[in-house]
């Protein structure tokens, strides 16, 4: 019987350098636009056989992919098999066990379906002690949701809960805080949203930019109007309108001593600008994000932290600053001074921003999905998202 791995704890053994060889078992164009971090190509179907004449393509040569493995490993002695979702990773271990005593096999439960699904929690200290602040990491996607909170009351609110919202329940549980609101900074196109559920399972209010209703939100949340001051037990979030990833963004002022950037600004980028506009609205878009970092996001102090709502992760699924369980921040004095973006007049800027790269899969469906316009089966939603998240310009 082969042993199932969960995807948590293959990151726990990543984290902690244990020795083993990850051997990723999907198509090759699968493999190359993302996989886990290490991870070594072996693409087998989920009906080859590593023995005998019945390998798919394969030429009957009865030892001819068992050799081909032995290569592909080298001297590994415990493998780790991972596919899409279990299925022709988990056949290739069996083939292994059936085949051969040299590796302790392992496949990972749910394959990259499960890897998309591992956080990391991390408080951030931004030198307020009255404040809480957790950043919830999605490890495959770099996608970032946060947990404010006021240590003295224990209230706090959530802000862009992806839709695993047991992850941010138990993270505020964990920290003695107590959920009384949630927050989208705006509808977004990488992932699915959480909000509104959590909101609905909490009996709490969901809040949204006032400008929601421009975008044809089909659902109801309370909206935040410009520089409106929310309460959170001893502590304040301001919202400040920020458009340019989209036309209603809002970023989140927290007591002055924190930022939540959402993808307005990153770590190393500023946040893509095309996704809502069409071709010929395109200019319109970067010009918002000019104008929102120019005149509101780089007015601000500049040691002031900056929390981003994602970070680029490679095609080698690393994230491309900072590393999982570390928080991932700037200032806005190092933004400034590091991410050449800023530095661009403005029609260089546009220009720079009509050619954002690669866009994020599924990204409409996703976006009519988090407009409340059509639902997704629960079975579909982590495929939906498979993928890195490609937010940042």
């Amino acid at each position: 019987m082969v042993t199932t791995l969960a995807a948590d704890r293959l990151a726990e053994l990543q984290d902690e350098g244990d020795d083993f060889v990850l051997v990723d078992t999907r198509p090759a164009d699968s493999y190359d636009s993302w996989h886990v971090p290490g991870a070594v190509h072996f693409p087998f179907g989920p009906e080859e056989e590593l023995e005998g004449d019945g390998n798919e393509g394969g030429d009957g040569d009865a030892n001819g992919r068992l050799e081909e493995f032995r290569q592909t490993v080298g001297d590994a002695e415990r493998v780790i098999t991972i596919c899409a979702k279990g299925i022709s990773s988990g056949n290739l271990a069996t083939q292994l066990e059936s085949a051969t005593d040299e590796y302790d096999v392992h496949t990972v439960d749910g394959g990259m379906k499960g890897w998309s699904g591992v956080y990391d929690t991390v408080e951030v200290d931004v030198g307020d002690p009255g404040l809480t602040l957790l950043q919830l990491q999605r490890r495959a996607k770099g996608c970032f949701g946060y947990v404010v909170g006021c240590t003295e009351t224990g209230e706090a609110v959530a802000v862009d809960p992806t839709d695993d919202v047991d992850e941010f329940e138990v993270a505020a549980e964990e920290a003695g805080l107590t959920i009384v609101g949630v927050i989208d900074t705006h509808v977004h196109a990488d992932h699915i949203s959480g909000g509104r559920d959590l909101a609905e399972s909490l009996a709490v209010p969901y809040y949204l930019g006032e400008r929601a209703d421009e975008r044809e939100v089909e659902y109801e949340y309370t909206p935040l109007e410009r520089n409106e001051v929310l309460a959170v037990g001893d502590r304040e979030l301001k919202a400040l309108f920020a458009p340019g990833h989209t036309s209603e963004m809002i970023n989140l002022l927290v007591d002055d001593a924190a930022l939540l950037t959402a993808d307005t600004l990153h770590v190393a980028s500023t946040g893509r600008t095309e996704l809502e506009f069409s071709d010929d609205e395109g200019e319109e878009g970067a010009r918002m994000l000019y104008e929102t970092l120019h005149r509101t996001i780089l007015a601000e102090p500049e040691g002031l932290a900056v929390l981003p709502g994602h970070v680029a992760v490679t095609d080698d699924g690393e994230f491309e600053h900072g590393s999982p369980g570390e928080p991932i921040a700037t200032t806005i004095r190092d933004a400034r001074a590091e991410i050449d973006l800023l530095g661009l007049a403005e029609d260089e800027f546009v220009e720079r921003m009509a050619d954002a790269g690669e866009k994020p899969s599924n990204y409409e469906e996703i976006i009519d999905i988090n407009r409340g316009r059509t639902a997704a089966p629960p079975e579909d939603r982590t495929e939906l998202e498979l993928g890195p998240n490609n937010c940042s310009a």
